[in-house]
Parts: C-alpha cells; structure tokens; sequence
C-alpha cells in the first residue's frame, strides 16, 4: 500500500525531525538543490532540500519541471524565508519523468488563453487550484443547503424529447446513420427508426421533471448538466453547464425569492468559511489584474469585499415595472451610452442593464419580479394584471443574471391558453399537464447557472475559466 503526507498537511505540522514520505509533481528546481512540489492537496509547495553532492547525477537531470517523485526525507524547521518546514531528502524515486523542453507550463506567467488550449494541465497552476476548490466547496455547499432543509436530491434527464425553454435551441441525440437518414413521404427524418422512436436532445433543463417529483415530494432540487446549442461565443455562456434547480410545492414567489436568497448567502458564506487560503490568492490575482485597467472601470471592491457585501446586504427587490422607470430616467440612456435604449415597456433586459442597477443604482444584489408574460416561457404564473407574469430574476454585480425562476402557472385553464399562445403541442407534454389535473398546487422554483455562481465567487471573468473542460462553438477538445 502506497503510504505517504499530504504536503497540506505538512506545512502546517511541527512534528520536526520525523521522517516523512511525499508524492507529488515539481514546480521548480533551483540549483541542483530546492525543489518545489506539490502534490495539489493545496496551492503551496513544500521545499526538497536535495544533497546533490551525495545524489547520482542521471537521477539530478531527471528532476525536471512537471515530473512526478516520491521523496523520503525529515520534516525540519525552515532556515529559509517564506516557508515554516523543509524536508532534507534521503531518497528520491521518479515516478513519472517530464520532458523539460516539451513541457507546455514553465515556471513563468501564463495567460489564461493559453491555459485554455491546455486546459488538460491547467489544473496544476495556482490560480486553477483554486479555481476548482472553490467549485468543489460550492458544489458541497449547495447539496449541504438543500439536506438541511429537507430537499430530495433528483436526478432528471439528459436525453429528453421536450424543450423545457421553448428556444429550440438543442443538440440533437440519435443513433440514425448521417449518410443513410431515413425520410418520410414529406422528406422529413424519419425519426421512428431512430432508437427511441422518436426526436431526442439532450436536455436544457431538468425543471419540468423536477416539478413532477415536487407533487410527490413537496420539495426537491436537481444539480446537473445541461447543454444549449447557442452559438455564443461571450465571456458568459457555455454549450454544455451545470444547472441546480429547486422546485418547491404549496409555495408562492415570494418563498421561492426567500428560498433563492438564503441559498446565495448559505453558499458564499461556505466558501469564504472553508477556502479561505485559495479566496485569498484569487482576491490577490484581482487587485494585479484590477491595475491594468483605466481607473474608471476598475472595480469599487475587492473580491472578498464584494462576497461579504452580499452577506451583509438584504437583496434589493422591485418589479420589472419599476426597473423599467429607472433605467429609462438614468443618465446612461438619456447619453444614449447603453448599446441598448431602453425607451418602452416590454424591453427584455440586457446584461448592461442589469447590472446598472446593481453595480450603479442600488448598489448590491437585486430581485426583479412580474415580468411582461411575452418575454417569459409559458409555465410562469400569470399575474392578475393580465400582462406580467410572477417572475424573478437575482442580479450580481459583476454578473447580471445569476438566477431566474418563477412561480409556476398550477391553473390548467391558463397553462393550457399559454401553451396555445406560444404554439407549443399539449400532446407532447401529457405528463406535464397531468400534474395540473391530478392534485394541482401552487408551486415556484428557479434555475442557477453553477458556472456563473462559481465566476462570481471566484471573481474569473471568462466563464471558460470556472468548468473544467469548456464546450463552446468550435471547441469540444479534451
């Protein structure tokens, strides 16, 4: 059995003169005799004190930049600066030799570009270190909210034959061979050869199964990936993302902008709490990246400032209405700066204009609510307005939209009129629909993109950045 410390561990230990065994990858190696590893328990590297004068030259010329050894050695104090422990090696094994030349991750800055054409080994730098904690905790964070409260975790499905946005924007599943596609007698796909008998995608949301399961269970949540066949290539989308989903039985709007806000604060309070060191370097990394920028674009706070400003901050709730009134009064409508005017009601809101009311006009994290129903997806409740729809949007500074969600339309008088409104077929929702004519309840839910919770709390600002493997227009690598 393998047995060896994590170098997390051992940083922090004071248990000196005991011998120790690490295992991990080399950073540096400086002067035939300090090496830095790390084996990616944390960011900081422990330092090898190496006896090169007792220690065979062909093994010396295999301590390489990337490769893997084990050491074996006593754990002293640091004569040195910056580190607390050494460890003076006795023995050193390659396990896994690094071609120096070929080796894509010198020990030099990197831009995040070129990482992103690495992304296979971009977990081995710093800044992706803790990158992925903080996802890790996150995720963590938000399967921990939702047991404390009772939730049933729901695993809904990636292949589905309905568009739960009603975009239409959907990668296709099938089994057909391209070159041979069966057609009908119109030249359409004849998709009843196809393995499930039918046209398939996979999925764009699991929330229509999660209301299902919230007839039964009062109260579950769904946390998993789902794909949009967008052909946006920003800083904030994906073709392939995690999504968590809660849906929530005998509950209105206003429990469910409850529910959205307390998980928020539940998840960054987490994260601040339990990845206080990688918060830290990413915190550091924006103040660099914060002063290569003009003066009037640079950020009011820091990262941890702004993770504890939402802490401390009740979100700021208005309507849609209301929104409306303000941006169109606001100073960066009537310069005509915003690439979009707002000059009417109606107006579906941009990312510039959400987070002017954010990071401008209120100044922390807004709830926007009863959006006009022709801007919206079918299953939102209609209001008694006969306009607006019982929506809610949360908007993060830095962000925009981080969540949206609604109070879902439980009337199958006015689902079924909607679904007629916007041509979407009963038929092929006759499940759905039977949740209404069995047992119908008033129920609210929403949806959070998990890589944008993630840019957020990390402060990254390419979503590309915060999922491990991207999968965007042109690029589906690794």
């Amino acid at each position: 059995m393998i047995k060896r410390e994590k170098i997390k561990d051992l940083l922090n230990s004071t248990a000196f003169n005991t011998e120790v065994t690490v295992m991990g990858w080399v950073r540096t190696f400086r002067n035939n005799q300090f090496i830095a590893l790390n084996d990616g328990s944390c960011m900081g590297n422990i330092q090898i004190v190496v006896d090169f004068a007792n220690t065979n030259e062909d093994l010396l010329k295999r301590i390489t930049t990337g490769a893997a050894i084990a050491v074996k050695g006593i754990l002293v104090e640091s004569l040195g600066k910056g580190q607390k422990v050494d460890i003076k090696a006795n023995s050193i094994e390659i396990l896994g030799d690094s071609n120096a030349e070929e080796y894509p991750l010198q020990p030099k800055k990197h831009s995040l570009e070129f990482l992103r054409e690495k992304a296979h080994l971009r977990f081995r730098t710093n800044t992706f270190n803790a990158v992925f904690k903080v996802r890790h905790a996150l995720a963590y964070a938000i399967h921990q909210f939702y047991n404390e409260r009772g939730f049933v975790y729901m695993h809904t499905p990636v292949i589905t034959a309905s568009d739960a946005e009603g975009a239409g924007e959907m990668f296709k599943v099938t089994t057909l061979d391209f070159d041979k596609t069966p057609r009908t007698d119109d030249g359409k796909v004849d998709f009843s050869a196809d393995f499930f008998g039918r046209a398939t995608n996979l999925t764009v949301s699991g929330q229509l199964e999660g209301e299902l399961a919230a007839m039964a269970f009062g109260q579950i949540y769904t946390f998993g990936p789902t794909f949009r066949a967008e052909n946006s290539n920003t800083t904030r989308h994906l073709a392939e993302f995690w999504m968590i989903e809660p849906e929530i039985a005998f509950a209105d709007l206003e429990n469910n902008m409850q529910l959205a806000e307390d998980m928020m604060k539940y998840v960054i309070s987490y994260a601040l709490e339990n990845c206080k060191d990688e918060l830290a370097f990413l915190n550091e990394r924006l103040l660099d990246e914060e002063k290569t920028k003009p003066q009037q674009e640079r950020s009011e706070l820091s990262l941890i400032e702004k993770l504890n400003f939402c802490l401390e901050n009740e979100f700021q709730r208005l309507t849609y209405t209301e929104a409306i009134q303000i941006l169109k009064h606001s100073k960066p409508n009537q310069k005509k700066q915003f690439k979009y005017l707002i000059d009417e009601w109606g107006a579906d809101l941009q990312s510039e204009h959400e987070r002017y009311l954010v990071e401008k006009h209120f100044k922390k994290p807004v709830i926007l609510t009863d959006y006009p129903k022709d801007i919206k997806s079918f299953y939102m409740r209609m209001n008694d307005d006969g306009k607006t729809v019982a929506a809610m949007d949360i908007l993060f500074p830095g962000i925009g939209e981080m969540i949206g969600g609604s109070q879902r339309e439980e009337r199958m008088d006015m689902l079924t009129k909607r679904m007629e409104e916007m041509n979407i077929p009963q038929e092929e929702l006759w499940w759905y629909l039977d949740t209404r004519r069995f047992g119908s309840a008033p129920h609210a839910g929403f949806g959070l993109g998990f890589e944008r919770l993630v840019l957020f709390v990390t402060g990254m600002t390419n979503i590309r950045d915060v999922i491990a493997f991207p999968r965007f227009p042109k690029s589906a690598e690794f």
